[in-house]
């Protein structure tokens, strides 16, 4: 019945903008790892990094490849490992570059991605909890942040209308309120970044993106802030 609706919904939203269809195709199609040619690029560039070991590591999608963390954060024992357009399937996919690294704790973010290409929440929170538990097992400190809000804008040259990105980022609030109880059962560190960064609206706010979703210098900034909260509780 729950399928039929959203159908049914789905049909309502294309006739009522067809372009729509473009919007959430494209996020289909480009956003899945095996697809992404940002990935395979990635793993090459891995390949050939001189650094063998590195305490800290940010691991993420764009947003997370958006900084230079050695130089946000002051340190010269992180590294950033943040491909642009990456899901959380593709995080397990590449989780030994990460091991080989030999951190002392993993700075996870993501999950826009999977919500803009309608992966089921469920599923995208089944690859989060793996990816933290694969952490675990390897004596990583896994610190969840919570999936990122996109702007009421966000997306217009594809479709996106402020009524779909409300919608895709109720889905952002699902996940977010499954990842915090997960963190709060398991003594995990839990870092809230969208109550720094929301406007009361649940959308990103304007003056801290660029585009809708990736964040600029402020939003950085406020993010910085949190992780050096959780770096300083295990003097890192």
């Amino acid at each position: 019945m729950h399928k039929k609706i959203l159908s049914a919904a789905a049909i309502i939203i294309l006739l009522i903008n067809p372009s729509a269809y473009n919007f959430q195709q494209q996020k289909k199609d480009t956003l899945k790892h095996k697809n992404n040619a940002a990935y395979d690029l990635q793993l090459e560039m891995y390949d050939i990094y001189k650094t063998r070991q590195a305490d800290i590591v940010m691991l993420g999608n764009s947003l997370t490849a958006g900084a230079n963390w050695s130089e946000l954060l002051g340190r010269h024992n992180i590294v950033g490992r943040g491909i642009p357009g990456d899901v959380l399937t593709g995080y397990l996919a590449r989780i030994d570059y990460v091991f080989m690294l030999k951190p002392k704790i993993v700075f996870i973010l993501g999950g826009l991605n999977d919500i803009y290409a309608w992966t089921p929440i469920e599923e995208i929170y089944a690859s989060y909890i793996k990816l933290v538990e694969e952490l675990k097992a390897q004596n990583i400190i896994p610190v969840i942040q919570s999936t990122t809000y996109a702007s009421k804008d966000y997306a217009k040259e594809w479709g996106g209308t402020p009524e779909i990105n409300l919608g895709r980022n109720k889905e952002v609030d699902k996940l977010n309120k499954l990842l915090f109880d997960y963190a709060s059962r398991n003594n995990i560190d839990y870092i809230d970044i969208n109550s720094k960064t929301a406007a009361r609206d649940n959308y990103l706010r304007p003056e801290l993106t660029w585009d809708g979703v990736h964040l600029k210098a402020e939003g950085y900034k406020i993010w910085a802030r949190e992780i050096e909260k959780i770096l300083k509780k295990y003097k890192l």
